[in-house]
């Protein structure tokens, strides 16, 4: 291919990744099991997701 071409939805890939970097576990390879990676995988998008259901809102008009 020539050129600059977008490729379909890496933007919400790249965000995810984004969003496990900033556990720190997690930015670099301290587990030596799959197991307790994939835990600390999930660990980070619970936390993720529950200060998206906590935060606040401004209130509609």
């Amino acid at each position: 291919m020539r050129g600059f071409v977008v490729l379909f939805k890496r933007w919400i890939v790249e965000r995810l990744f984004a969003h496990l970097m900033r556990s720190r576990r997690l930015a670099l390879d301290f587990e030596r099991r799959t197991s307790s990676a994939e835990a600390m995988v999930y660990w980070s998008r619970t936390m993720v997701m529950t200060r998206r259901l906590t935060r606040s809102r401004p209130a509609r008009a």
